[in-house]
């Protein structure tokens, strides 16, 4: 088919794509999927969008087509790759001419042409780069705009390209074209700078799109292009030009308002070349050194002093203030201790650093900050009084001091007088002396500078830790402020309370806890919103301090989770109401088990707040966390939440409702920590486990918890848990032995091992499929010995306490391995003599040694030949557990466990939950904790003497090395 024929076809299909009836636009994205990997397709769509005639939508689609193309079939190596021909075509066809009319297509062209460049440019496309700068040169406006729109769009994507053969071709393209973009740029902008005056708004729009393109094709080659920019004249001389075209720019913005449709591409410019100064920082520490001075001179004149009035604006502000912190943090700028360690670029630059920040020029640095950045403005105590929620959110921390006014003058603050504290304490000191008493309620600018000058000392906190009396202060002067209550002083009450909290794990007397408490318990029924929020965040820092102790706190605790639950149900927004939730589980945490009385209205109100928040994914991972520290504090008494419990931890476990996806990590721990307090097991706590099989599938990193689930499981109720799901379990594991690490393997295998612990009889028969391998993978030797040990763990409590299903499985691998039985009991014996050493754990080591010695008495040759190395490791295992008793100089089993022992529980740790009690009572059942390894020794030993004759037994024994002959007879003295 010809190209106009198949052009045809295509440009009707491409016209049903764009219907909004689903009936048409189905079957027509189907066509097109299949055209995709048709040679000549693209050849098509090109044609199709570079046709200015046709409807807009449908070559908008053409472009998107051509795009997704080009990622998934323009590399050589891709399946279905387009043919060298058709890409030299369509390389030649995208570079015709630069004349779409239409912007948003234009923009996607050139983004393909750049994402063609990557794979081909220079190598394949020599001719891009040339074609393009003879395009840029061209008197027609839209051409001259286009080409220079494709020029900064390949740029940057070049620019990107991280390998270092990439690398190096960039910077050959750099250092060729660096000078052209060099005049290409301030041929744009003196043009703008020309016609700005003359009132032709279109054409000084124009133009200025122009500087603006042209400037980031500069950025991007300044920043990228050189290994050492400081060696070229060119790029020095642009960024010490920058300097000045910013004053010129600054000018301009006074005479263009806020409403000229200029206005917002000369901020974007302006803001432009504050962003090449502070990549090229960050990217050039070095280079960057001489441009120090007048970085700081400029940045500081247009912040601090008037020599910004009237010019500058939020977002420059903020990148000034960040190229002054970028300056004064930078650590190739901070000499070492040694002196004469430091480079001598260091050294220059820090010599500069010290030069400029004056005790004059930081005094006033730092008194504009406090005195005129960090006063709350009109609008945000608008907000307060309209918004009070939206307020207390807006002040969030990450990255939004690079682009946020408040964040970015705190940060700036904090940086400062970190590195100039000397010089700066005295200075705060000297605002706060000034201060001292209560002030006016009438004199609002009073209240705002005071707020200002705390927020600076909250800030400031570390490295005024020697300088401030804070306990002396928090009784004299901030204890009394926060009894002040009338409205108008709302914003000290707040920023006084938040200010204890900053300083509570800095410098804060124990003693004085109980008096902060009482304030806090009063300013949680402050008649402010933002007063009550700030007070429950700085109780949750109190209370998650190192030094918080639960006595003091205890008194205050009905009063405190009274009214954080009020607060919870007061505020409206997902975000405040998370924030709130965070800080009562933080309470509940640290109290534990004394918050029983008092949380019923938090229990009957979390499945309302569960309800509304359906659509609010991460407030329901709040109230999981919630939910988890809650049911710590309960305990047994936790059962009685299961009728709300279960149901979320059932939609939170299940992989096949999208909520998962936010949920499920909390939601796993939340049912782990059920069943660890659960007292016991109820159908419905039973039935949860249909979750469980999907989540071993996914074999995510959630698999460790899913495996203590199980474990919580067999503990709680096994003979119940395995008659019900062990088959379904036992599939699951199999497969993933066959896919998972070592240590993967090794926490199934434990699990089963603690199945058959808790349940000897039931056990092997439900894990029966597994046990033919860990049988193998003894006999092979395997080779791991962490994943050996556990294969020994598992056979050991099969023979050791269900003998006839270890004959079964003995006889049953015999057929497998077409052996005798005792030949192979015989090789498994050498083994785990062999590999004993592979058990670290005692409790196994004595496992084995029970297990091996169950085998006697014995009157088998196999055995018989054996003897020796079983009596070496019960050997070895009495030297494990057998301690001395100094009072008798006696040797006892020191695993052996009473019912009388209770161990005694300390202030400072975690009561027992239910499922610590269960693994006691289990303990108290087990061989290796109930059986003396040392009266088993000499009962087998005895045994097998009175079977043999003491002359079949000696002669045995001499197969054992004297020296072990010796050990044992000193381990059974007194039998």
């Amino acid at each position: 088919m010809d190209l106009h024929s198949a052009s045809t076809v295509v440009l009707q299909v491409l016209t049903q794509a764009t219907s909004q009836d689903t009936a048409v636009l189905k079957p027509a994205e189907e066509q097109l999927k299949q055209w995709e990997t048709q040679p000549g397709f693209y050849s098509v769509l090109l044609n199709i969008f570079t046709n200015h005639s046709l409807d807009i939508n449908v070559r908008w689609l053409a472009v998107l087509y051509f795009k997704h193309g080009i990622d998934r079939y323009w590399r050589r190596v891709a399946p279905h790759a387009l043919s060298e021909e058709e890409k030299s075509t369509l390389r030649a066809g995208l570079i015709t001419n630069f004349n779409e009319p239409i912007n948003q297509i234009a923009t996607q062209i050139a983004v393909l042409i750049a994402k063609v460049a990557r794979l081909d440019c220079p190598r394949q496309w020599p001719e891009l780069i040339p074609t393009l700068i003879e395009s840029v040169k061209v008197q027609d406006d839209l051409r001259q705009h286009r080409a220079l729109l494709t020029f900064y769009h390949v740029t940057k994507t070049l620019a990107s390209k991280r390998l270092a053969a990439d690398r190096k071709l960039f910077y050959d393209l750099a250092s060729g074209i660096y000078t052209f973009a060099c005049s290409l740029w301030n041929h744009h902008t003196d043009t703008f700078l020309q016609q700005v005056s003359s009132g032709n708004e279109v054409a000084v729009l124009s133009s200025l799109e122009r500087t603006l393109l042209s400037l980031k094709v500069l950025r991007k080659l300044t920043v990228n292009g050189f290994v050492e920019p400081y060696k070229n004249m060119e790029v020095m001389g642009f960024l010490h030009g920058i300097f000045e075209r910013l004053k010129q720019f600054l000018e301009c913005s006074r005479n263009i308002g806020t409403d000229n449709v200029c206005r917002d591409r000369l901020e974007k410019t302006i803001i432009l070349f504050t962003k090449v100064l502070l990549d090229f920082l960050d990217q050039h520490p070095f280079s960057f050194i001489p441009l120090i001075q007048r970085s700081l001179e400029f940045s500081v004149s247009y912040v601090f002093t008037e020599v910004g009035e009237g010019v500058t604006f939020e977002r420059f502000i903020v990148q000034c203030m960040n190229l002054i912190k970028m300056i004064v943090k930078n650590y190739a700028y901070k000499p070492s201790k040694n002196f004469e360690d430091s480079s001598p670029e260091t050294l220059e630059a820090h010599k500069i650093k010290m030069a400029f920040f004056t005790y004059p020029t930081l005094t006033e640095i730092c008194r504009r900050l406090v005195s005129h950045y960090f006063l709350l403005t009109e609008e945000e105590l608008t907000m307060w009084e309209e918004d009070p929620e939206g307020f207390t959110v807006e002040e969030t921390g990450g990255d939004s001091w690079k682009y946020s006014l408040r964040p970015c003058t705190e940060v700036l603050f904090i940086d400062i007088f970190h590195e100039y504290n000397q010089t700066l304490t005295p200075v705060l000191l000297e605002m706060m002396q000034t201060l001292q008493g209560p002030t006016n309620v009438e004199d609002m600018n009073a209240l705002l500078i005071k707020d200002a000058v705390y927020n600076a000392v909250g800030l400031a906190a570390y490295e005024l830790f020697d300088s401030v009396d804070f306990d002396q202060w928090f009784k004299n002067q901030l204890l009394p402020e926060l009894q002040v209550i009338h409205n108008r002083y709302k914003p000290l009450r707040r920023r006084v309370i938040w200010l204890i909290g900053q300083w509570i794990s800095v410098k804060f007397k124990s003693d004085l806890r109980p008096m902060l408490y009482e304030a806090i318990c009063n300013l949680l029924q402050d008649q402010d919103l933002v007063v009550r929020i700030e007070t429950a965040t700085t109780l949750k820092l109190t209370v998650d301090d190192f030094e918080f102790r639960t006595d003091q706190f205890l008194p205050y605790l009905e009063t405190m989770f009274t009214l954080l639950f009020q607060l919870l149900q007061q505020v409206t927004e997902c975000d405040t109401k998370m924030h709130v939730l965070h800080v009562l589980s933080c309470v509940i945490e640290r109290v534990n088990m004394q918050i029983r009385p008092y949380v019923g209205c938090l229990v009957q109100y979390l499945p309302l707040l569960w309800k509304q928040s359906e659509e609010h994914n991460m407030l329901r991972c709040a109230i999981l966390t919630t939910l988890i520290h809650l049911v710590q504090g309960l305990g047994a008494d936790s059962k009685n939440l299961y009728p709300f419990l279960l149901p979320v931890i059932q939609l939170s476990t299940d992989v096949s409702q999208p909520p998962h996806v936010y949920l499920l990590e909390d939601g796993l721990e939340l049912w782990l920590v059920t069943l660890e307090n659960s007292p016991c097991i109820t159908p419905e706590l039973l039935r949860v486990f249909q979750n469980m099989s999907p989540l071993l599938e996914l074999s995510s990193e959630n698999l460790r918890t899913c495996f203590k689930i199980i474990n919580g499981y067999i503990f709680l109720s096994s003979t119940e848990f395995l008659q019900t799901y062990a088959v379904g379990l036992c599939q699951s594991f199999c497969e993933l032995l066959k896919e998972i690490t070592t240590e993967g393997q090794v926490q199934v295998l434990k699990v089963v091992e603690n199945a058959l612990k808790v349940n000897p009889v039931l056990g092997p028969q439900m894990f029966q499929p597994i046990l033919p391998c860990v049988f193998r993978g003894i006999l092979e030797g395997e080779r791991y010995p962490v994943v050996m040990s556990t294969y020994l763990g598992v056979m050991g409590r099969v023979l050791l306490q269900n003998t006839s299903f270890f004959s079964s499985l003995l006889n049953e691998m015999a057929h497998k391995f077409n052996q005798e039985m005792d030949q192979l009991l015989g090789n498994m014996i050498e083994m785990w003599v062999d590999r004993m050493d592979n058990i670290t754990q005692p409790e196994r080591r004595k496992l084995s040694a029970l297990a091996l010695l169950s085998l006697l008495p014995s009157d088998n040759s196999v055995i018989q030949d054996k003897f020796c190395g079983i009596v070496n490791i019960s050997v070895e295992g009495l030297h494990d557990v057998m301690t001395e008793d100094p009072e008798t100089g006696t040797y006892k089993d020191c695993m052996l466990m009473s019912h009388l022992e209770e161990p005694k529980v300390t202030e400072d740790e975690e009561p027992p939950t239910e499922q610590d009690k269960r693994k006691k009572m289990l303990a108290l059942k087990d061989p290796v904790h109930t059986v003396s390894l040392q009266q088993f020794v000499y009962e087998k030993l005895k045994a097998q003497q009175e079977l043999l004759g003491e002359q079949g037994f000696q002669s045995l024994m001499e197969t054992v090395d004297t020296e072990i002959v010796t050990q044992l007879q000193e381990f059974l003295q007194g039998f």
